[in-house]
């Protein structure tokens, strides 16, 4: 694959991501509005942003990327959550979208968690080849770490 359909592919996934999760925040509006969301949609949420900072708190801002390509000249990060899972900022992004659709409890709500589900894994797949291709650690890193959930997967 070369340079110019990376950037559309990986352009294509970010889009579909802040999309579905543009979708699941409508989809949840009404119940935020009227006060009627889960104890547990408030858990996972505020799980999300404890990750979410802890994560950009090991890996700064001008390192990590929205787009599944590595930056030209980043660093390799196994610090922080990073020694837990490779992929800590989406899994704090499904943290919070899965607090949108436990408060919309629609099944289109979930059926377009799981699609963001499945649109995250397939970014993670391409950043991790990428990944290998630009940092030659990231191979024992991979052994190392799970991708979303520590232990788990």
């Amino acid at each position: 694959m070369n340079e110019r359909q990376r950037v559309w592919l990986g352009s294509g996934l970010v889009l579909l991501q802040f999309g579905l999760l543009a979708v699941l925040a409508l989809m949840a509006w009404p119940a935020a509005e009227n006060g009627a969301i889960p104890l547990a949609a408030w858990a996972a949420a505020a799980g999300a942003l404890l990750l979410f900072g802890w994560t950009l708190r090991a890996n700064r801002l001008g390192n990590f990327n929205i787009h599944p390509r590595p930056r030209v000249g980043g660093t390799l990060v196994t610090s922080g959550p990073y020694g837990w899972i490779r992929h800590p900022m989406y899994t704090a992004f499904l943290l919070g979208t899965w607090a949108l659709a436990w408060t919309a409890a629609s099944e289109e709500a979930w059926l377009a968690w799981w699609t963001l589900s499945l649109v995250l894994w397939f970014k993670s797949t391409l950043e991790e080849r990428w990944m290998l291709a630009q940092h030659p650690g990231y191979v024992h890193y991979r052994e190392q770490t799970k991708r979303f959930v520590p232990w788990v997967y």
